[in-house]
């Protein structure tokens, strides 16, 4: 090879990286984010491996809604990010009761609905942390839950999450290699 045609490859290849990193950038930094699950409180939904991709968009256009998953930076220690389930929402009172998620707003209480995403039985395991007194929501002010209630770190123990610590929700989850062939070599 020429010494020109080397210079040309190495030029084209530069372009080609500076490319990328201008396409990339901007979606890693404002869009979209990886996160890898650590620990079991989300189990049976999300385990320890899972690796997801974080939509960092939608609340700027939107508030956040209840049953939605969130990562975001844990209240008493922002540097580490945490994963859970919104179950209150600004303005609420939320109160446990055996095994049950009362919401009162505007003086209307009703239970929220766990099982889109607990099963039965993950429900009836559930007996720590179950009676709590009542937690008043301020505005701009989240409630949020592991779905692994027994051995979850939440709300329930360290208080509500501000708005300004949600960092996005869960869009996309990829599970490890070893727990899709441990899921398939079971069935």
């Amino acid at each position: 090879m020429k010494l020109q045609e080397v210079l040309d490859f190495l030029l084209d290849s530069l372009k080609i990286l500076i490319i990328a990193l201008i396409i990339v950038i901007p979606i890693r930094t404002f869009l979209f984010q990886p996160f890898i699950v650590k620990g079991s409180s989300m189990e049976p939904n999300y385990c320890s491996g899972d690796y997801l991709i974080v939509d960092e968009l939608s609340y700027r256009l939107r508030d956040p809604q209840r049953g939605e998953v969130i990562v975001f930076e844990y209240p008493l220690n922002p540097a580490n990010k945490y994963i859970k389930r919104i179950i209150g929402l600004p303005g609420e009172t939320i109160e446990i009761k055996d095994s049950k998620i009362y919401i009162t707003k505007d003086e209307e209480t009703f239970t929220v609905d766990e099982s889109i995403y607990l099963t039965e039985d993950d429900l009836e395991k559930w007996t720590i942390n179950n009676n709590k007194g009542s937690i008043i929501l301020k505005e701009k002010e989240y409630f949020v839950m592991g779905d692994n209630r027994n051995y979850s770190s939440d709300s329930r123990r360290w208080g509500v999450v501000p708005e300004e610590n949600i960092t996005g929700r869960m869009m996309f989850r990829f599970s490890p290699i070893e727990a899709l062939m441990n899921t398939m070599s079971t069935n």
